[in-house]
């Protein structure tokens, strides 16, 4: 099957700019390990996910309900809309989507997926309590740590996460695999659409992923530090989700890289467009995501002639177009990304896209690609002040103590 994955965008790169940011990447790629997840089999064994699963594959089981956060489930969340059950990701403790889940589904009809590398993961471990004290049945996706031996007493089966950086890691393990192919999604299709988008996006022969990062990285060179990502189908906010976790943790260490952002479109047209356009430039680059021929479309009926007999999707692929020339007719750089339609293989073909696209990206920022080294600052704070029970107020003092501590009196002055 034939990839289907166009970007456009402006301006364009020179056939001299490539050439050197090349050289960069093959500069810099010894410095850190080889890319992992382009293996697309080595750290799956889909038998021993068949056999650990069986007793949940039939009708009697209705939901899927997967306690895990940041690398541990945005790469299902791109395969959300795929899913021929009920999922239910829960990516914390907040009460309104815990309360929802347990009010919707129950032991009978439901199985629940913790999921944590370190099994430290606090997210997690404050909420299987509650699903084990009602009797849900558990499947648990662990290695080591507090969760594994929570997981241990209740007596389910534990199949290993691999120690391995957790966004790049979803979609090539039991992380993203297991839950996938209990939701009945075709993940044969997808490691196949995934496998031929690293054939493709890995190399430098007429690579828009490595297109895409050259893009970036060159914009960045000129002083703009934001991605900010309009995905113009709920079925591609998932995929958008993860390419703003990758690109912020992974180039956004050793005081350098891009943040992503993004909102849903056409909504974020009403909402931040008019920044875009006329707002501070050389700050923000805009990317359009978009689906040529989507899912479960259908034909508009309306008085308004050009929008009668239209499909609805058509309708937004329009205004899609007609904001990135908006954008581009005021002078900001900016990019298109079209997938075919969002079934499975193309849905590995689009996370292929996004995980080579940072590799290359991090290479030309001379950064790590794989490690996170900050995000453990904040859970260790939490933890403690748990422990401690420390109260609000407590806990606001001692942020005032260290902001007195870490800025500067004249701070504001120029």
């Amino acid at each position: 099957m034939n990839i289907f994955l166009d970007i456009e965008y402006y301006p364009k790169i020179d056939t001299l700019l490539l050439e050197k940011s090349k050289n960069i990447i093959e500069l810099n790629k010894s410095k850190w390990n080889p890319p992992f997840f382009t293996d697309t089999e080595f750290y799956i064994d889909i038998g021993k996910i068949q056999q650990t699963t069986s007793d949940f594959l039939g009708k009697k089981i209705k939901n899927v309900i997967v306690l895990g956060t940041g690398g541990s489930i945005q790469t299902l969340l791109a395969l959300k809309h795929l899913t021929k059950k009920k999922l239910y990701p829960i990516t914390s403790s907040r009460a309104v989507e815990l309360k929802q889940c347990l009010e919707e589904t129950s032991p009978r009809d439901s199985v629940v997926i913790p999921i944590s590398r370190g099994g430290e993961t606090l997210d997690v471990n404050s909420t299987i309590g509650i699903f084990s004290k009602k009797g849900y049945k558990f499947i648990g996706l662990s290695s080591k740590g507090t969760m594994y031996n929570m997981l241990e007493k209740i007596g389910c089966p534990i199949l290993e996460v691999p120690d391995l950086a957790g966004r790049f890691a979803g979609s090539i393990s039991n992380v993203g695999i297991l839950p996938a192919f209990l939701l009945g999604i075709n993940v044969s299709e997808f490691l196949s659409g995934l496998k031929n988008g690293y054939e493709k996006f890995m190399n430098f022969n007429e690579n828009p992923a490595l297109n895409f990062s050259v893009f970036l990285y060159n914009l960045y060179q000129k002083g703009f530090k934001v991605v900010f990502s309009m995905p113009y189908s709920l079925n591609l906010e998932g995929s958008v989700g993860l390419f703003v976790q990758e690109i912020s943790e992974s180039t956004g260490k050793d005081e350098k890289g891009l943040i992503g952002a993004y909102q849903s479109a056409p909504l974020c047209q009403h909402s931040v467009l008019e920044y875009l356009l006329g707002g501070t430039k050389g700050a923000v680059v805009p990317v359009l995501w978009t689906i040529e021929n989507e899912n479960s479309d259908l034909l508009l009926e309306s008085s308004i002639s050009y929008i009668n007999n239209q499909t609805a999707q058509t309708i937004v692929n329009y205004q899609a177009d007609a904001t990135f020339q908006a954008i581009l007719e005021q002078g900001v750089p900016s990019a298109k990304i079209t997938i075919e339609r969002p079934d499975e293989y193309n849905m590995g073909n689009m996370i292929a896209f996004i995980q080579s696209s940072v590799y290359y990206l991090c290479l030309l920022l001379n950064v790590n690609w794989s490690n996170n080294p900050k995000v453990i600052i904040g859970k260790e704070i939490g933890n403690q002040a748990l422990k401690n029970k420390s109260t609000t107020e407590q806990r606001k003092n001692a942020r005032e103590k260290l902001a007195k501590s870490v800025f500067n009196q004249n701070f504001y002055e120029k």
